[in-house]
């Protein structure tokens, strides 16, 4: 797996934050992600996250639900058990709505989870470097990459500048990995130098 140098800047308010995140953004820094302990309205357009395509996922998955039913019960009782119940049609529309609907339902919300699932690398056993302890408690925590154009230290006294509390530099594996928190940690060098505000 391949690693990455990181400059990680903790914040406190998110008043502090995003004028922090839109600094970075147009300084031209590699921003990795910003970690926040709830979520915080308009911070993907901040970040020049583009709109998520889950519901157009979704509306794919409903269709193929939809077809799904409609092919299976139009099959099962026109070709492999066909039978004339009191004169009505093989292809009794209204009496397949209730069961066409169930299916489109249930593939779309299945289809929908494991679609989020799969794009945020979220799933039993799959574990992934934790830049700040506190990113899920009570603090802001911006990760930034620093490529080969990126001088890190003029990057830790710009975040700093922004009102970054902890800014440090950290070399980490960049993907994730299957293991658990509770019983084993993957081994990876963390270089940390707090920045004086």
């Amino acid at each position: 797996m391949a690693v990455k140098n990181f400059v990680v800047a903790s914040f406190s308010d998110e008043a502090v934050l995003f004028p922090a995140v839109k600094k970075v953004r147009t300084a031209g820094y590699k921003l990795h992600d910003v970690y926040t302990p709830f979520p915080v309205h308009g911070l993907d357009h901040a970040m020049g996250l583009r709109e998520t395509s889950l519901h157009t996922a979704g509306f794919i998955y409903g269709i193929t639900g939809t077809t799904t039913a409609l092919s299976c019960m139009s099959w099962v009782f026109n070709s492999d058990w066909p039978m004339n119940i009191g004169g009505k049609p093989h292809f009794p529309l209204p009496a397949f709505i209730p069961i066409t609907f169930e299916l489109t339902v249930l593939f779309s919300a299945v289809g929908m989870v494991l679609t989020f699932c799969y794009l945020c690398q979220l799933a039993p056993f799959v574990k992934k470097h934790i830049f700040n302890p506190r990113q899920t408690d009570d603090k802001f925590v911006m990760a930034i990459e620093v490529t080969a154009k990126t001088n890190a230290e003029e990057l830790k006294r710009f975040l700093a500048g922004l009102g970054g509390e902890d800014v440090n530099e950290q070399r980490v594996e960049s993907g994730w990995w299957f293991g658990r928190f509770d019983r084993e940690d993957r081994l990876f060098e963390t270089k940390v130098e707090a920045v004086n505000a």
